[in-house]
């Protein structure tokens, strides 16, 4: 008996001796993993040591790295050059590497932590690797080796700002989460409009956007949110600091009624005013000055490498014309030593009048639009970036309001361009794939958190298949989708409003109406419940503010009607059926998810604002078509009262929780 005890004791002291750490769980996932023994645990405060050769051109790097260890553990670490001891992170450059390419690194944690690449972007992103390893393993490191490098080179996601307009704040902190998973292309669809059919079938009045600053067409730039030319380049010299390349997109020659708003002669009077008319010397003048406003100049506006000039679903009859124009268009671009990008349209749009394919990325969106395979065949490069599979389109009812990330986790590949077309696996010319949002629907209500709450899990499945490439075997879809959940969006990022635990917020409080209460929370986001009693004085204030938030405010006695109501995005919505009384206490809870929000008093459900429609008749198609109107909020929680103008009364028991 005791001679089996002892010969188990030995086989377990040996198994612990010899075992390996298993590969650290990120989202992508690391290429190659050869763990060792034991753990590394970093102290609270520490130093990031820059090779003292390679500092110029990793300080930016060491910087975001400290930011982002105060904003993820409250860590406090100080950059300095020269040798790493124990307990440093270490970073430098190494030789060029085959293996790694252009974006990969290793990693190595034994008595130190080191991160060394051929290029600064694979060291930023081993810093990225690194940060997820804390978060994940509760600051204690695995010891181990990483070699880690993208399946991939270009893995994107594109925003359309034109049909929706989103802050500068928000577009910054997509950045940083697209960094954080490694996605690193961000195209920004300038210029769009919505449909004449949800504007009284008149041109004239039907929605159209351009947000960039201009100086040479004063009144262009769209007066309900745009960005000025030095917003928009520090917006891409930030970008460029986390690896993200930003792809400013001006749509020609279709999707382009805010140009014909600005200057009505170009627009086209048989195909539709969103159309330029391809035949008239004023529409090419207008264009030509318009992208030189951006492009020329000594620190043009367009930053980065790439520029997009849109192209896409113009009318087939003038097929001869519009390649013309895209040719010219492409030629011009390069001209600026930019390498130009297009939407596929030329299949639809076949011709004898020659395109330039060479030093030209596509977008192969739609089968019906562009052939992959005569396009890599001719020359272009291609951004697989499937409609079917890859875009989102919320509130429309077409395409997706989220992408299958399961089947997207488990079946597709950049290779599979659309339903009919698989290119194969190696194909020269594809390069990588990129998913979109479009905001189709204008004046519908979505929020940008409601975009973001569709946007944030395809970033994370996009940078998996795009960077570490099928993976299921290791880890199945349901432990991936596990891993997702419990994952930070980016250091210093919550705009899905996520929240650890129930919370009161407020016991008990007293409000003038010139006074607010600052909370432990910024706001919660879906699904939530927020309750509270409230007794408001007999003389309240009109529209006065209950809730304010970083995205959002609640209102009480909306516009003096004794309503609650909300307002975030520039909407306004009510709850209509309610009017809460004046010196009583009553018990409120508003419940708020992705679809709707909910209005409960005194425990009964009051009212439901989801569901409301739109609706218009569409002469075209002759039928009737409807808009679905997003009534949702992310609640605000940061303030309680406002110091000018709040609520006044008492206010007892807030308490907060999300599921």
């Amino acid at each position: 008996m005791r001679k089996t005890f002892t010969l188990c004791s030995l086989l377990l002291i040996c198994l612990l001796t010899f075992a390996q750490n298993p590969c650290p769980q990120v989202i992508p996932a690391l290429q190659q993993w050869k763990g060792t023994k034991g753990t590394l645990a970093l102290p609270a405060q520490g130093n990031i040591v820059i090779n003292p050769a390679h500092e110029a051109s990793l300080r930016k790097t060491a910087s975001i790295l400290a930011d982002d260890l105060k904003e993820l553990l409250e860590w406090n670490y100080t950059i300095t050059t020269g040798k790493a001891k124990k307990n440093d992170i270490y970073l430098s450059l190494s030789q060029p590497d085959e293996q790694l390419g252009k974006e990969g690194y290793v990693l190595a944690i034994d008595q130190k932590v080191s991160i060394e690449a051929p290029t600064p972007q694979g060291v930023f992103w081993g810093t990225r690797s690194l940060l997820q390893m804390l978060h994940n393993q509760k600051a204690q490191l695995a010891k181990g080796l990483a070699r880690d490098w993208p399946e991939f080179p270009n893995r994107g996601f594109m925003l359309d700002v034109g049909r929706k307009f989103f802050t500068l704040d928000y577009l910054k902190q997509q950045i940083k989460v697209l960094s954080f998973y490694k996605m690193n292309e961000f195209q920004i669809h300038l210029n769009d409009n919505g449909f004449p059919q949800f504007f009284d079938n008149d041109w004239s009045k039907t929605y159209a956007a351009f947000r960039l600053e201009s100086e040479r067409f004063p009144g262009l730039t769209s007066k309900d949110g745009s960005y000025s030319k030095e917003e928009f380049k520090e917006l891409q010299r930030m970008a460029m600091d986390y690896g993200v390349n930003i792809i400013p997109e001006v749509d020609i020659p279709a999707h382009s009624l805010a140009f014909a708003h600005y200057k009505p002669e170009i627009g086209s009077k048989e195909y539709g005013m969103d159309h330029l008319d391809l035949y008239k010397e004023e529409t090419y003048r207008f264009v030509d000055a318009l992208l030189d406003e951006y492009l020329s100049g000594e620190e043009p506006v367009f930053i980065g490498p790439d520029v997009h000039i849109g192209t896409d679903e113009y009318n087939k009859k003038e097929a001869e014309q519009y390649r013309y124009f895209t040719d010219r268009y492409l030629k011009y671009v390069a001209s600026y030593g930019k390498t130009p990008r297009m939407w596929g349209g030329l299949k639809w749009l076949p011709g004898k009048t020659p395109v330039l394919a060479e030093g030209v990325t596509v977008n192969a969106w739609s089968f019906d639009w562009v052939d992959p395979e005569v396009s890599v065949k001719e020359g272009y490069k291609l951004i697989n970036t499937c409609d079917t599979y890859l875009y989102i389109v919320p509130g429309a009812g077409y395409y997706r309001e989220f992408l299958d990330h399961k089947w997207l986790y488990e079946t597709w590949t950049p290779w599979m361009m659309n339903r009919h077309q698989t290119l194969p696996v190696g194909t020269p010319g594809v390069l990588g794939g990129m998913f979109a949002v479009w905001n189709d629907q204008c004046g519908n209500g979505i929020s940008e958190q409601d975009v973001h709450y569709r946007s944030f899990p395809a970033i994370q499945v996009m940078g998996e298949r795009m960077w570490k490439g099928d993976n299921q075997q290791a880890v199945p879809f349901a432990d991936f989708e596990a891993l997702c959940k419990t994952m930070p969006e980016a250091p210093g990022v919550n705009l899905l409003g996520r929240i650890d635990k129930e919370t009161l917020l407020v016991e008990e409080a007293t409000l003038t109406g010139k006074d607010s209460l600052i909370t432990t929370l910024d706001e919660v986001g879906y699904p939530y419940t927020v309750s509270f009693s409230i007794c408001p004085d007999k003389k309240p204030n009109i529209s006065g503010v209950l809730f304010q938030g970083p995205h959002s405010t609640i209102y009480t006695n909306w516009e003096n009607t004794g309503r609650i109501a909300f307002t975030r995005d520039g909407y306004a919505f009510t709850f209509g059926s309610f009017i809460l009384p004046e010196d009583k206490w009553t018990d409120i809870t508003i419940k708020g998810d992705w679809k709707g929000t909910s209005l409960y008093v005194n425990g009964k459900l009051q009212e439901r604002l989801e569901g409301r429609k739109k609706r218009v008749y569409n002469p075209k198609w002759d039928r009737l078509e409807s808009m679905p109107i997003q009534e949702t909020l992310v609640f605000p929680l940061k303030q309680v009262g406002d110091p000018i103008n709040g609520f006044k009364g008492q206010i007892k028991q807030v308490k907060v929780t999300q599921e």
